[in-house]
Order: C-alpha cells, then sequence, then structure tokens
C-alpha cells in the first residue's frame, strides 16, 4: 500500500514539472514526533548530480581542475652557476625591456630590445630567438626563459651570428667567467658544491654590509641637515 502511495506521488509531480498537470496546495497534517517538514530537494539534487558529472569528467581526463599547482621559481637555486648579482643585473634588463609588466617579453618587446641593443632582427629571427628557449610554448620570454639565454651562452651553445647570441654578447651582463660546471668525480661535486655555497654566502654578506653602510650614510645625511636647520633656528 505505501509502495502504491510512494508510486502514484512520483507519478504526480513528474506530470506538474512537465506542465501536464496544475500544483495543488494541501494541507500539511502537524507532526507530533517533533520533525519538521523538510523542503523540495531538487535544487539540491540538481548541484549534487552537476558535482557528480564533474567528478567523472576529471577522472576519465575531459575536464580541468580549477586550481592548477603553481611551481615556485628560484632562480639562485635553479641557475647556481651565476652570482647574485648577474641574476640581478639580468633581471633588471628584463624588467627594463617589459613594456607591459606583465612579467613575460613578448614579440614586439622583443623587437625594441634588440633594436636598442642596436642589432635589430626579422619577424622571423625574432620567431627564431623566442622559439629556442620557449618551454611551454607560449610565444614569449618568461625570466626563467631569459636566464636560459645567458646559460646557453655561458655552455658555448648558441652561435655567435644567432639572435641570442648577439643579445646575450651586446647585454653588457659578463657570463663568460662563469660558465656552467660539470664535474667529472664526486669528490670534485662535493669541493665544488661546497665552493658555491661558500660563495653565495659570501655575496649575500656583501649585499647586507652594502645595506648597512647605505642606511649609515642616510643617517649620517640626515643628522648633518638636522644641524644645519638648527643653526638657521
Amino acid at each position: 500500500m505505501a509502495t502504491d502511495e510512494l508510486s502514484s506521488k512520483l507519478s504526480r509531480r513528474l506530470q506538474i514539472e512537465e506542465g501536464a498537470e496544475d500544483p495543488i496546495a494541501v494541507d500539511v497534517p502537524e507532526q507530533h514526533n517533533g520533525s519538521e517538514v523538510k523542503p523540495s530537494t531538487a535544487n539540491a539534487d540538481s548541484e549534487l548530480g552537476a558535482k557528480l558529472v564533474r567528478r567523472g569528467e576529471l577522472n576519465e581526463g575531459q575536464g580541468q581542475h580549477g586550481q592548477p599547482i603553481m611551481k615556485v621559481f628560484n632562480p639562485y637555486t635553479e641557475f647556481k652557476e651565476f652570482s647574485r648579482k648577474q641574476i640581478k643585473d639580468m633581471e633588471v634588463m628584463f624588467k627594463t625591456y617589459d613594456a607591459g609588466k606583465d612579467n613575460y617579453i613578448d614579440l614586439m618587446e622583443l623587437k625594441l630590445m634588440m633594436e636598442k641593443l642596436g642589432a635589430p632582427q626579422t619577424h622571423i629571427g625574432l620567431k627564431n630567438m623566442i622559439k629556442e628557449v620557449d618551454e611551454d610554448l607560449d610565444n614569449k620570454l618568461s625570466f626563467r626563459e631569459f636566464l636560459l639565454i645567458f646559460r646557453k651562452a655561458a655552455a658555448g651553445e648558441l652561435a655567435e651570428d644567432s639572435g641570442l647570441g648577439v643579445l646575450a654578447r651586446l647585454s653588457e651582463i659578463d657570463v663568460s667567467t662563469e660558465g656552467v660546471k660539470g664535474a667529472k668525480t664526486f669528490f670534485e661535486a662535493k669541493v665544488q658544491a661546497i665552493n658555491e655555497s661558500s660563495r653565495f654566502e659570501a655575496e649575500i654578506r656583501q649585499e647586507q654590509e652594502a645595506k648597512k653602510k647605505q642606511a649609515e650614510e642616510q643617517k649620517q645625511r640626515r643628522a648633518a641637515f638636522k644641524e644645519l636647520q638648527s643653526a638657521f633656528k
């Protein structure tokens, strides 16, 4: 009996949703067991169904996750063959020609860079320059890809007459004394790692000392200015 009643109610709801029948208001008897009448769960069912379909698509590789995993790029740890000063010089150069301030150098910005360096390139030449280090194939240079130019130059992997070779040579950033160093043995690699670590620490100390000296000079200038002010009071 209960099954027939439930079947009848489901059939009537389907007819109402299809417009075949008008809904009729009915009195809901008062609940004596303390429970409340639950509202229609049609919206919740639809939302749950959409989530299940979405999950199925992701499991089958048809959809894309909303929040991709971002890899943090640290130029000082990834490009250990360069000193901190060299990387900072490259960053200054990169930001100088990143006219759109979007952290990329596109085709037109690269065109302007090569013209400023006194080595203009053809449209095809510029495309080939980007293509040689464009790892993510977005037709523009990120800062990491920009650093790859100098890594290739230091390793002697760029032809001198190529666009990237000319860029590295005219950039005023000397990478010839550094180069990409390869260790032949385990002990040589160990010594090299220690030397690189010591150099890194020394560079940080130099930066800290330079900042300390600059702060001290500013302090002295402020004191001299205040003394000059008091002389006119």
